[in-house]
């Protein structure tokens, strides 16, 4: 199997335009000569450009090659992960949007430092990074060693490609040139993903025999209503624990955070949370009719010997080159989606942590730092960070049988990081002790449960080949549930002990992190000395007793805020108001009065407030 003219022309069409859509917005499209415009596209993106591209951020390569897989081998059950959609973004939408967009943050983790202290905020970013760093390369090299196996396709060549032009344009176009490369990426996904279904139906004899062949198999799933947690796949475990999944990606990760925050105003960013919905609804269909397409087909012709022994993934590229060979260019049409996935997916990690490395980790240490350098050492970190990657797959590619748990370990990381962020937001009571020990407890639990789980299959052998075959990659997908589905592929029965405990399905990892954090954090601040509700700042709280509780009078509402100074309930309820201010080169904020939303607090104080290190200050004289 070998691509034509045809299949390279395309592929290498996409690199092209990926790159030209950089180097425009890097000269002409507002030249990122700022701070705001390359870290935030200058908080002037439309909700739609938004909506895509925080779809596509988590729509990696291994999700294309992945949910396909999951369905061939398990049937539809999966399927059920969009009921956790609506919530999952719902809730972002109204509680973390409006809290972060007024707060007018550039980092997420700059909102750690205000409801807590400084040491919180460098904990919670340090987790962010090792998070993203594990994951970059594998990534961008799991895709191509697959591609590699199934095509012959330069293995090397193609991660230097394709890295290079990610790094390319992500350090010149900033933001924006991420956010629009990611919206023409989509639309390359969607049309590879619709190319394969529709000629692959098409050669099965159309979708309704695509269909009547699962059925009589017994692919197509009915609803599990098994409340068992140790099953992997039910739909509590897919509803419920995916809504946790959902929040620790689109409610708190820096990449969407980021998104967010570039929006022009917070109407718009709803909006966009909100347009994420049908779409993602849209790209689960796309994946789970790929992998029935790709079932009935098998089902009536025969496999090769080399397809017979392949992973899954692999056999889901075998499908692509069967099903489109007689077609030039529509094999290269399907690898350009496959990596517009990776290109979408490690651009946006360069990013987020350009970003949270400058505004974290160096502002607060220079803050004296003049705009052009400030905005030419950002563009520096996007660079160091692509050739970061790199090396991350070249690491990746030495690993081995250890590739899953590198892949895994961003699984076990976003639980924790939601649990900080709900902690500080929903608990005027957690004080800083409270949120460090809570992250290390959520960390702990999460490793040890997820090195727990890789380790118990490992040695169970024969029972779990995905786990020894270094080119076989994780059967669900996304970015957070990818990564440690592999674990439990799997799972023997009839555990016990701390068997048992490590066959906790990988769907509520999040949902169990993240409760781990929040319950100890708790803990620890009360014996330690709970925060009273006077020193915290309503702006970063959101009130969600007097929320559900609304029909209580006033004075009850009022004690249920847990004596928070100021209208939490008027904060969380405020007119988006867009910000007109910016932070100058010292970091105190200038603009007109207006751009900030007002609150009693405000009123009261003549407000003063620090965030991160810019320190807004609105004295009595300049009102």
């Amino acid at each position: 199997m070998a691509f034509t003219v045809a299949d390279y022309t395309i592929f290498v069409l996409l690199l092209v335009l990926s790159s030209a859509i950089g180097l425009f917005h890097a000269l002409r499209g507002g030249r990122q000569g700022t701070m705001q415009e390359f870290l935030l596209a200058n908080r002037s993106m439309s909700f739609l450009p938004v909506a895509l591209s925080l779809l596509a951020t988590f729509q990696s390569a291994v999700a294309i090659l992945g949910v396909p897989a999951e369905i061939y081998r398990f049937g539809t059950q999966y399927w059920f992960l969009g009921c956790c959609y609506f919530l999952g973004l719902l809730i972002p939408a109204h509680v973390f949007i409006p809290v972060f967009y007024r707060l007018q943050l550039t980092s997420a983790y700059e909102y750690l430092e205000l409801r807590f202290n400084k040491a919180v905020r460098v904990c919670g970013t340090v987790t962010f990074i090792f998070q993203m760093v594990i994951y970059m390369g594998v990534v961008l090299y799991a895709p191509a060693l697959a591609l590699n196996a199934v095509t012959q396709l330069d293995l090397w060549g193609a991660v230097l490609t394709v890295g290079l032009v990610c790094t390319l344009y992500t350090a010149l176009g900033g933001l924006k040139a991420v956010i629009w490369t990611d919206v023409f990426q989509t639309l390359v996904m969607f049309a590879g993903q619709l190319a394969v279904i529709v000629v692959g139906s098409m050669k099965v004899g159309g979708m309704g025999r695509v269909w009547q062949l699962a059925a009589e198999r017994g692919k197509i799933s009915g609803i599990d209503l098994n409340p068992d947690p140790f099953e992997r796949h039910t739909f509590w475990t897919l509803a419920v624990g995916g809504v946790f999944m959902m929040l620790s990606l689109y409610g708190v990760n820096q990449a969407q955070v980021q998104r967010y925050l570039s929006s022009r105003t917070e109407r718009e960013a709803v909006l966009s949370c909100y347009a994420v919905f049908p779409c993602q609804q849209i790209v689960l269909c796309l994946s789970c009719l790929t992998g029935l397409v790709m079932f009935a087909y098998y089902q009536e012709h025969q496999l090769t010997a080399a397809q017979s022994q392949a992973s899954p993934d692999q056999l889901v590229l075998y499908f692509v080159m069967d099903v489109l060979k007689d077609l030039p260019g529509l094999p290269g049409l399907f690898v350009a989606c496959l990596f517009s996935g990776s290109l979408s997916t490690i651009s946006s990690a360069f990013n987020s942590l350009a970003t949270v490395t400058m505004e974290d980790l160096i502002h607060p240490h220079f803050p004296g730092l003049s705009e052009s350098r400030a905005t030419l050492l950002s563009k520096l970190l996007a660079l160091g960070y692509g050739l970061l990657c790199l090396g991350m797959a070249y690491v990746s590619s030495m690993l081995g049988p250890l590739l899953q748990a590198a892949i895994s370990i961003f699984g076990m990381v976003g639980g924790p990081l939601l649990g900080l962020f709900c902690l500080g937001m929903f608990f005027p009571c957690a004080n800083p002790t409270g949120a460090i020990v809570g992250l290390v407890a959520g960390l702990t639990m999460a490793f040890w449960i997820g090195i727990g789980s890789l380790t118990s299959n490992l040695q169970a052998g024969p029972s779990a080949p995905l786990l020894v075959n270094t080119t076989s990659f994780p059967q669900v997908g996304n970015l957070t549930t990818a990564v440690t589905a592999t674990l439990l592929a799997s799972a023997p029965k009839r555990l016990s002990g701390l068997q048992k405990f490590y066959s906790l399905s990988y769907m509520w990892y999040s949902a169990h992190n993240s409760t781990t954090v929040i319950l100890v954090g708790l803990l620890v601040s009360v014996l330690s000395g709970p925060t009273k509700g006077e020193a915290v700042s309503a702006r970063t709280i959101y009130p969600v007793l007097p929320r559900l509780l609304c029909c209580l009078p006033q004075r009850c509402r009022q004690q249920l805020s847990c004596g928070v100074r100021g209208s939490t309930e008027d904060v969380s309820s405020a007119e988006p108001v867009p910000c007109a201010m910016e932070k100058t080169s010292n970091g105190v904020l200038s603009g007109p009065v207006e751009g900030l939303a007002h609150t009693e607090e405000a009123e009261g104080e003549g407000f003063a407030r620090a965030e991160g290190v810019h320190t807004y200050i609105l004295q009595e004289t300049s009102l």
